[in-house]
């Protein structure tokens, strides 16, 4: 069977995502008129980016009134259940979104006593809602995921979540091991792929809880794996470093990562910061 019974709590994350991915995808028709402008578009896109996060925090709050929220534009909102909170990245990629590019998302998690027990991650450009909750499974809208079964590097196409210059020592460690590099634009999309078997692993640097909390529950419920970069210590959505993976290549990747970011560690911690 592809597809199992939503929840009341993952039915609201979804109508939420939904109905602020189409604010979204309206003011995105809207990018690539604002390309010639001399302003540019950015301003544009920023306001795009709050408004969407309103739309989230106001229909998640209606439906869930007590619970808290972590949001990347309005910072922490405490909510009168102190062990319940939503985690919202309203518009993950907004570069790509800057430039006219369909790689985006927004991004809802559920966090309860500090574990994520479901998420959303919604690009209404191409449809794909992927979606899971602890112990029911992932899926990309009805369609059980679950991540590949590649277990030599030479097989697998990986992604970087990095946007540091170029010649990053990484790129030079992991390059010639691998079938393909890509640097997608979008954290919680690139994880979101590894969980549908359509890329075999991602890592990226610098990367914010919100960026992650989502698309972490729906690699774990792909059977992925996701951990700290450079202790390996599983599922910490705040640790900022991750490696994300089918499972099998996971120890090798994450070896070859680290063997390029020690060879560069001081242009590494001033490009994070």
């Amino acid at each position: 069977m592809s597809f199992t019974r939503r929840s009341a709590l993952i039915t609201v994350m979804i109508k939420a995502a939904e109905k602020a991915g189409r604010q979204l995808t309206r003011d995105f028709g809207e990018v690539e008129n604002l390309q010639v402008s001399k302003k540019g578009p950015a301003d544009f896109v920023s306001a795009a980016d709050l408004k969407a996060e309103e739309t989230l925090h106001y229909e998640l709050s209606k439906a869930r009134p007590k619970f808290g929220f972590l949001m990347e534009e309005s910072g922490e909102k405490k909510g009168e259940d102190p062990d319940r909170r939503f985690i919202i990245d309203p518009l993950d990629g907004t570069k790509n979104f800057l430039r006219g590019i369909p790689f985006w998302a927004i991004s809802i998690a559920a966090e309860e006593k500090g574990q994520i027990t479901a998420g959303v991650v919604y690009n209404p450009i191409s449809d794909e809602l992927f979606w899971a909750e602890r112990g029911q499974g992932a899926f990309l809208n009805n369609k059980r995921l679950e991540v590949t079964r590649y277990s030599k590097m030479s097989d697998c196409v990986i992604s970087a979540g990095n946007s540091r210059v170029s010649g990053c020592k990484e790129f030079e460690t992991v390059g010639p091991y691998c079938g393909g590099l890509r640097r997608l634009g979008s954290c919680a999309l690139s994880m979101s792929y590894v969980a549908a078997g359509k890329i075999d692993g991602y890592w990226g640097y610098g990367v914010h809880p919100w960026d992650v909390a989502a698309a972490k529950v729906i690699v774990s419920e792909a059977r992925g794996r996701f951990t700290d970069l450079e202790n390996g210590k599983e599922n910490d959505i705040y640790a900022g470093n991750y490696c994300v993976t089918n499972g099998h290549i996971h120890n090798e990747l994450r070896q070859l990562v680290l063997k390029g970011y020690n060879k560069n560690a001081k242009h590494q911690e001033k490009a994070v910061s």
